[in-house]
């Protein structure tokens, strides 16, 4: 460790230079995590990051007495908000250089860990660790989850067996990041397990963010829960394009508002929940089928420890739904027993056709499920596309 005083002694007493910069001057360019194509390089401004720390402090209530475990790397836009917003407010930062479980509970542990961010594939491997009994931890952490639209499972087992706080969050590199929060308000049902399917979801629109769930015609979808759209975005913390891509650019930015690629519904009170990326949504024989629906449904499996879901092609149906599964350690599975298993629990014609076992699902560094690689080898044939 450094000494402050030793470290500032021998710097001089009168102020900086004034860079002169201006709150729309370029901060960094951070890339896209690539689940879907070649990552691109984003854009991001001072007041980008001003917005999104703010966010950060506002929303998910960053104090001077946090200590953040960093479970993300920090170029991930989940980790640039932590940078800003935790040293902001004079909080401390716990730099874990691998997410593995034993580690991150003896930092909670030993360092007294109150607050810290992560993909919900992190968040399993706490879930499941078996040693977890012989920590003993006196703080009771928050934990964000973004990246991917979690399992209910994981946020019940969170607050019920270990008795923290899951919160979620929903945004993109491209908004710096946070979108919307899934903070239960005054007026919201969160009676029962009510309170669980709502933190389950994307959220609400943080301070200062304009959305909209776009559907056909241009149009806002009714607040209906049911009518899909996609999500849209402008604020101050929208970024300033794609480094040296305007085309690319120039087809997310449109009026004014980012389309977003996500498609979601909006319930009755204004939370949305989203429900696919336009490109994972498998449509079969006309059905559109949310591979998140199925997945969710197959986290609930006992024996299952992750879950992917993508279309691959059929004759008769145009597509059908292919699974993906990492089972839990030990434990052994048959196709026929998983299939019945989703035939009891969701409508017949979004019960995956084939399911596959995996030791491990492609992942992009920061947690997020490669779709687009389980696709590739189905696709290939069909002329190299991933989507029918």
């Amino acid at each position: 460790w450094l000494d402050w005083e030793e470290l500032v002694a021998g710097q001089p007493e009168t102020p900086p230079p004034d860079p002169e910069l201006d709150e729309n001057d370029l901060v960094s360019i951070n890339y896209t995590s690539g689940t879907t194509a070649r990552p691109k390089g984003v854009m991001l401004t001072h007041r980008n990051f001003y917005a999104n720390a703010y966010h950060f402090i506002a929303h998910l209530g960053i104090s001077h007495d946090d200590v953040e475990m960093w479970t993300l790397p920090m170029f991930h836009c989940n980790g640039w908000g932590g940078v800003y917003a935790l040293t902001a407010m004079g909080a401390k930062h716990v730099i874990v250089r691998a997410p593995e479980p034993d580690l991150l509970y003896g930092l909670m542990r030993d360092e007294g860990v109150t607050f810290a961010c992560m993909a919900p594939a992190v968040l399993a491997r706490i879930l499941d660790f078996e040693d977890a009994g012989e920590y003993e931890i006196a703080t009771s952490p928050r934990f964000v989850c973004a990246g991917a639209p979690p399992p209910i499972t994981f946020v019940e087992r969170l607050e019920k067996e270990r008795g923290w706080t899951f919160m979620q969050i929903y945004g993109l590199t491209e908004t710096a990041p946070i979108l919307t929060v899934a903070e239960p308000k005054p007026h919201v049902n969160t009676e029962g397990d009510a309170l669980y399917r709502l933190k389950g979801r994307a959220g609400h629109p943080s301070v200062g963010v304009q959305l909209r769930v776009v559907g056909e015609g241009g149009r806002d979808v009714p607040w209906d829960d049911t009518a899909i759209g996609e999500v849209a975005a402008r604020g101050n913390m929208v970024f300033r394009g794609y480094w040296n891509q305007p085309e690319e650019t120039a087809k997310v930015v449109r009026d004014g508002y980012f389309y977003t690629g996500d498609l979601a519904t909006v319930n009755a009170d204004g939370y949305i929940n989203i429900v696919d990326r336009a490109k994972d949504v498998i449509i079969s024989g006309g059905e559109n089928i949310s591979s998140i629906e199925v997945e969710d449904v197959l986290y609930r499996h006992p024996k299952v420890l992750e879950a992917a879901v993508v279309g691959i092609p059929s004759e008769r149906w145009g597509e059908t739904p292919l699974a993906v599964i990492v089972l839990q350690q030990g434990e052994d599975a048959t196709a026929d027993e998983i299939v019945e298993f989703c035939r009891d629990n969701m409508a017949h014609f979004k019960v995956p056709r084939r399911i596959e076992f995996a030791a491990e699902l492609p992942r992009t560094a920061t947690g997020k499920l490669k779709k687009f690689e389980l696709r590739e080898p189905y696709w290939a044939e069909t002329g190299g596309r991933r989507v029918n």
